[in-house]
């Protein structure tokens, strides 16, 4: 899982370079801004599930899993709809955003319900 959140953070620093220094269309940078700053934002968030993970709490890797998911579906494809300039990739941004949102209650959850069992 720590590779996987490292992988998608280092997609999101390039795809955030490209945009920033490759991308000469307005809108393609808008969209690999955009799925730059949440690609990064849950690269974090699964590192934070990882830990809880290591600490064995309740819904981490759920919470992990959605997180990776959300990010890479929504901040991928809109990397993908900027790079090809194929609109259908936009088709799937917004699956990304409950699957986001999902990961980030689980990690809530993880956080407030504790371990799985004594002591951990």
């Amino acid at each position: 899982m720590l590779g996987l959140a490292a992988l998608s953070g280092m997609v999101a620093v390039g795809a955030g370079a490209f945009g920033e220094h490759g991308e000469t269309a307005a809108v393609a940078r808008g969209w690999l801004k955009t799925g730059a700053e949440y690609g990064l934002a849950h690269a974090l968030a699964v590192y934070a599930a990882f830990v809880l993970m290591r600490a064995e709490a309740r819904y981490a890797e759920v919470a992990a899993w959605l997180l990776l998911a959300g990010g890479i579906v929504f901040s991928w494809s809109l990397d993908l709809m900027a790079i090809t300039g194929a609109p259908a990739f936009g088709l799937i941004t917004p699956a990304g955003g409950p699957l986001m949102l999902a990961g980030w209650l689980a990690l809530a959850i993880s956080a407030f319900v504790g371990a799985r069992k004594p002591g951990a």
